[in-house]
Parts: C-alpha cells; sequence; structure tokens
C-alpha cells in the first residue's frame, strides 16, 4: 500500500504542477534557495533508501497524468510520467496489448516512479525490466532545465542512452516528466506448472535442466520458507517450491506444459499444472506483490523487513541457505531464472538486523557476484547507508561525479540513494 508520506519525509509543503514548464520553475526557484526537493510518484516506494533527513518540498507528479500520443500500430505510447500504470494496462489492454513488466500496487504505482526504481517481477527472465521499454524520456534536472533523450520510435539513439541512465536512479538526478514506451502484443493464454521440492539440493538440479529445456518459461520461481494459506499453486513452501510460468497461444502453452511434465517425469518430479484464469492471474499478483511491505502476497503478514539481492542465476540457493541460517522463519521468493532474490523477514535475525545484512548476507552477495540491498524496514533507527546499499562499488566516483553534472546543489532526493550528502 501507498507509504505515509507525512511519515516518510520530511516535507514543508507539498506542489502539484500540471506541465512540465511549471514544474522546472518551481526546482529552479528549489535550486536557488537550495531547498530539497522530493519527487512523488504514487508512493509506493518511500521505503526504499535511506530515511530522509533534510526538510524540503514535495513535488507531486499527479497533476501530469495524460496520455500523450498512443500510435498503437507503431507498438508505442507516449504518456506523462504521473499516470497510474494500473490505467496504462488498462489503455493498451483496449488495443490487446501491454507492458510486460510486472510493477506491484498497479492502481496506485505511476510509470514515472517505475521507471525511477526500475520495476521489474516475475516475468523479468523473459522480458527484462522497464528500462528495456524505455525509448524516449523527458525529465528536469536539478538546475530545473528540462531536457530529453530518445524519442518516439524504437529505432533513435544514438551516443549515451540517457533513457537508461535515469532508470533505477531514484528520482536523484532529474524528475521524469513524460515517457515514451515500445510495447508487446499481449498473449491469448498463461499457466504455471509447480512441483514440491525437498531440498535446496534437489532445486539446484532440477533448475540446471530447465537451461536445457525444449520450452521457453516467462518465469522460474523459487519459494522457500512459511507456507501460505491458499490452494492450488502457492499451498505449500515446505522445504521448496518451484514454479514455471508460461505464456503464448493456447497451442503454444499446452504444448510447453506437456513437454515440461515429459521432462519433469523422466527426472523422478511430479509437476502439476494449471491454466485456469482466475487461479493463473493470482499467483502473477501474489509474486509481483511480493516485495510489498504491508501486502499478504505470498507470506500473509506485515513485513518486518524486506531485503533484496541479485546475484548469478547459479549460486541463489547458496544465498538462500545463507539467509536460513540466520532468520529461519524467513519467506523466500527467487525469481531463479534471474538471480533475484526477494526476502521477507517477519523476526529479527540471529545479531540483529543490521549485523545480518553487512556481517553476512551481502558478503554472501558478494561471493555469489552480485550485491544486496535492504528495500524497506520497520525500524529504520539502525540504517546507514552500508546496510541499506551496501558496500561502495568500483564506479562510486563516476556515479558521484554523474550526480553533480545533473544535480549539482544536492537538492534532489538528498541524501537517500547511493550516493550524495543528506
Amino acid at each position: 500500500m501507498p507509504t505515509d508520506v507525512a511519515h516518510t519525509l520530511p516535507l514543508d509543503d507539498t506542489l502539484t504542477p500540471v506541465a512540465e514548464d511549471e514544474l522546472a520553475r518551481v526546482v529552479r526557484e528549489c535550486a536557488r534557495d537550495r531547498r530539497a526537493v522530493y519527487p512523488l510518484g504514487g508512493q509506493t516506494s518511500l521505503d526504499v533508501g535511506l530515511p530522509a533527513r533534510r526538510r524540503g518540498l514535495g513535488l507531486s507528479l499527479a497533476g501530469m497524468n495524460n496520455i500523450v500520443d498512443y500510435p498503437a500500430r507503431d507498438m508505442t505510447i507516449t504518456v506523462e510520467a504521473g499516470l497510474r500504470v494500473a490505467d496504462l494496462a488498462d489503455k493498451l489492454a483496449a488495443e490487446n496489448q501491454w507492458l510486460p513488466i510486472d510493477i506491484p500496487e498497479a492502481s496506485q504505482a505511476t510509470i514515472g516512479g517505475a521507471i525511477a526504481s526500475n520495476a521489474s517481477g516475475p516475468r523479468r527472465y523473459a522480458h527484462g525490466t522497464i528500462r528495456d521499454y524505455v525509448i524516449g524520456i523527458r525529465a528536469v534536472d536539478g538546475r530545473g532545465t528540462a531536457f530529453q533523450a530518445g524519442g518516439r520510435v524504437v529505432k533513435n539513439v544514438a551516443g549515451y542512452d540517457f533513457c537508461k541512465l535515469l532508470c533505477g536512479s531514484f528520482g536523484t538526478l532529474a524528475v521524469i516528466t513524460q515517457v515514451t514506451l515500445k510495447i508487446k502484443p499481449r498473449p491469448p493464454a498463461s499457466a504455471w506448472a509447480w512441483c514440491e521440492l525437498p531440498s535446496l539440493e534437489a532445486a539446484d538440479k532440477l533448475l540446471a535442466t530447465l537451461t536445457t529445456s525444449a520450452t521457453t518459461p516467462t518465469a522460474i520461481e523459487l519459494l522457500t520458507g512459511p507456507p501460505p494459506d491458499e490452494e492450488g499453486p502457492l499451498a505449500s513452501v515446505a522445504p521448496a517450491r518451484l514454479l514455471i510460468g508460461y505464456e503464448g497461444t493456447a497451442a503454444e502453452v499446452a504444448w510447453q506444459l506437456e513437454q515440461i511434465q515429459m521432462a519433469g517425469r523422466a527426472e523422478g518430479v511430479n509437476y502439476q499444472s494449471t491454466g485456469e484464469t482466475a487461479t493463473v492471474q493470482r499467483v502473477w499478483s501474489r509474486l509481483t506483490e511480493f516485495s510489498v511491505p504491508d501486502a499478504e502476497g505470498v507470506a500473509q503478514t506485515s513485513a518486518l523487513a524486506i531485503i533484496k539481492a541479485s546475484v548469478l542465476s547459479s549460486m541463489i540457493t547458496n544465498l538462500i541457505r545463507s539467509i536460513q541460517e540466520l532468520a529461519p522463519t524467513a519467506a523466500i521468493l527467487a525469481h531463479a531464472g534471474s538471480g533475484i532474490v526477494t526476502v521477507r523477514l517477519s523476526e529479527t535475525p540471529l545479531g540483529g538486523l543490521a549485523a545480518a545484512i553487512v556481517r553476512h548476507w551481502q558478503p554472501a552477495a558478494r561471493a555469489a557476484r552480485g550485491n544486496l540491498v535492504l528495500l524497506a524496514a520497520r525500524d529504520t533507527g539502525e540504517l546507514t547507508r552500508q546496510v541499506v546499499w551496501g558496500m561502495p562499488q568500483d564506479d562510486a566516483r563516476l556515479q558521484l561525479a554523474v550526480k553533480q553534472q545533473f544535480d549539482p546543489h544536492g537538492i534532489l532526493n538528498p541524501g537517500r540513494f547511493v550516493y550524495g550528502s543528506a
């Protein structure tokens, strides 16, 4: 659910501009006064990052929510950044098209916010993240200067791609005002296959066989932890459960289910499957909402903390074992084909949250050739930059230099991301 902004950001006031030039003027005035600016979309990801300490101005994009251009035949759409993700989906569905990115809390989340956080979910394995669909962007930097990159056709980028730079920057480089997205035809059929696993070792072996499978999954999901209170594909997660999602034409999906079941029998694995629409959509939704701190999702309870790691897909079970050593009650979802591991903690890990992250789980993630960050925590008192974002990377100086170019006065989301002062 959307975070209570009054308890998350130290705002003196919130403005809601309705046009880019108005927004740019506000940012210019804040830059002149060295006043902090906190861009606000659907306010679904305000828990991410370090707590804001500097008082400042909230800048809501809610008034910039129009569809600018939708040439459906060209498979692109241009929208203002404040458009809700669910509203975009409804517009595309009318033309049997979609943006194949799983964005939590779609009824509240905005396109600009999804891009700023580089959202993705179970379908990442087949479709990537939202940054792969941004082909044009308009934004206002920390000086209050509007700029654009890319355009409204797919093959339009020459030189450095600023569209990609702003994806995942969490509003610290510029305030996104308008985007052009490439889109895809919506597949007519979807189904899930799943099986119980006796151990993480068994998961390793089965995941390895999927790399040589004749099928082309849309999602490969590994669940461990407390079983959710529900029937069907998510009924039991003890000690582990593997779910494989397929999408395409009805004939393609049926063939792939048949193939995976045949392959499973050869490995001594009993795959169950379903193509029942309501059940299939519920599974996609529950997996997508897993990272939401207060959502029931797959874990059923409000989380003490949410942790996310990105590692080599071949090493996800190593990381899961490290997490379970200190947090045996954790509910864990791994996008196993993509190497993304999300952890919901309902109890404080042995030794405390900060110590578990810094001394054990971040080193385990680095050993798995990746990194681990804290997405949200109920108690923010002991949070430091390392606890939230991990050790500085080799490109830290480059990141600071880029920040300086886009936001020389450090007014955009100050102190919340991996760079910048408070």
